[in-house]
């Protein structure tokens, strides 16, 4: 939501009206994407002329401007920060142009020149582009216990790219995790949408577990025109030059066939202690949908809630042993020329097979919600997976919460409302 526009009615008393701030961004031009760290005390925000603002809140409660750059060449598309526990901290950027870029902050530095991540020669150091076709959405992972951070980026041919590094703030170290195609190529002068979110939530919900996903399993959800996937991953053993090394992929979990309109955001729920997960998207017809994944398991497999039961895959305590002396896993130890032929067929879109480690996902709808009567642009959850909100064509966030049947229906509407401008009294005497 961007803070230059909180609403305030001028019909309201002083005292509400004191509730919310106009902060005065300081843009020239749309501020098309924004984004809080996760304390909630640093504001990133980033305009259509390809410049990024950060604000810092001050224990006065005043936000200050920290810092201001030229990022991209165009329309800044995506901000997110990775989390504070990432030294220095970083901020993550998407323009229009296609180029994912990653912001170091230098705290030494002087106000005005903390992000600047740049060389002797004024160039951006950190930076990843598509050579197939630009990227349209990212989203970022990092993984406390292997301390390794994923990026995800998805291409606006519907090319899905994933990455893994052990360092989050150079990306000429990353590596190639896995990538395949989400969806077919879209036609030439077609209107598209591509949204790609990693799963927010540190380890899937416990009933996964039960069914048998991977504790350090990746799971991520995309939309693409008026599809929605969400894929996971399993593990697999590839051959390389005669040794057997262990790694990973994605399959496809599930398809979400309930949209018939262009999808313009999708989003995952943190907070999956309820037993599933749910994602919600937003949809060019006027509705936010929310869905419920499941994974279903038979009561009759032998297995008991116990921890080594509920780890799956028979791994047992041995399996989280692995993640703590050995962080990394082998994903890219199949390197080399027998590697790339074993890929070389896996690239193209990815579908519901039985697969060794594939676990079966089931979807639900929770809730249709029309309170926009308007296109629907952007859709997200709050930190705990309470508080769901989406902003319409017509300007309103709406916010929803859950019922205890599962159902979500709206709780609160915040809109912008046009000031009256009257004429100064004149002086008579």
């Amino acid at each position: 939501m961007n803070m230059a526009h909180l609403p305030i009615n001028e019909d309201t008393s002083a005292e509400e009206s004191a509730t919310f701030d106009i902060i005065q961004h300081g843009h020239k031009d749309l501020v098309q994407a924004i984004a809080f760290n996760a304390y909630g005390d640093r504001c990133a925000t980033g305009s259509v002329d390809g410049k990024i603002r950060v604000f810092n809140r001050h224990l006065d409660g005043i936000w200050r401007l920290c810092d201001n750059w030229k990022a991209h060449a165009g329309e800044i598309l995506e901000l997110q920060w990775l989390p504070p526990t990432i030294y220095p901290n970083l901020l993550a950027s998407l323009g229009i142009e296609g180029r994912f870029r990653l912001w170091a902050e230098d705290p030494s530095a002087a106000p005005g020149r903390r992000f600047s991540s740049r060389d002797g020669n004024g160039k951006t150091v950190t930076d990843l582009r598509s050579g197939r076709s630009p990227y349209r959405s990212f989203s970022v992972k990092h993984d406390e216990v292997t301390r390794c951070t994923y990026i995800a980026l998805l291409a606006a041919d519907g090319h899905l790219t994933v990455y893994e590094g052990e360092e989050p703030e150079t990306l000429t170290d990353y590596a190639k995790f896995d990538d395949f195609q989400v969806c077919a190529k879209p036609s030439r002068g077609e209107e598209t949408c591509f949204k790609v979110r990693l799963d927010p939530n540190p380890e899937p919900c416990y009933t996964a577990l039960r069914a048998g996903v991977p504790t350090d399993a990746l799971s991520l959800v995309v939309s693409g025109l008026a599809m929605v996937k969400i894929y996971r991953t399993r593990d697999t053993v590839t051959s390389t030059f005669g040794a057997a090394a262990r790694g990973r992929e994605f399959y496809l979990a599930v398809e979400i066939g309930e949209h018939n309109h262009l999808i313009r955001d999708v989003a995952w729920a943190p907070g999956n202690y309820r037993g599933y997960d749910m994602v919600a998207t937003a949809c060019q017809d006027g509705f936010v949908r929310v869905f419920r994944i499941d994974t279903p398991f038979s009561k009759d497999d032998g297995k008991t809630w116990s921890l080594s039961n509920i780890l799956g895959n028979n791994r047992g305590d041995e399996h989280l042993a692995s993640r703590s002396i050995h962080p990394r896993r082998q994903s890219q130890a199949a390197s080399g020329i027998r590697a790339e032929i074993d890929k070389s067929g896996t690239h193209g879109e990815r579908t519901s097979t039985d697969l060794p480690g594939q676990v079966q996902h089931t979807v639900k709808v929770l809730s249709k919600l029309s309170a926009h009567r308007s296109p629907v642009w952007r859709v997200d959850f709050d930190d705990d997976g309470q508080i769901l909100g989406s902003v319409g064509d017509e300007g309103k966030l709406i916010c929803y919460r859950q019922l205890p049947d599962g159902s979500w229906a709206k709780s609160s509407e915040l809109g912008m409302m046009k000031a009256r401008m009257t004429a100064p009294p004149t002086n008579l005497g």
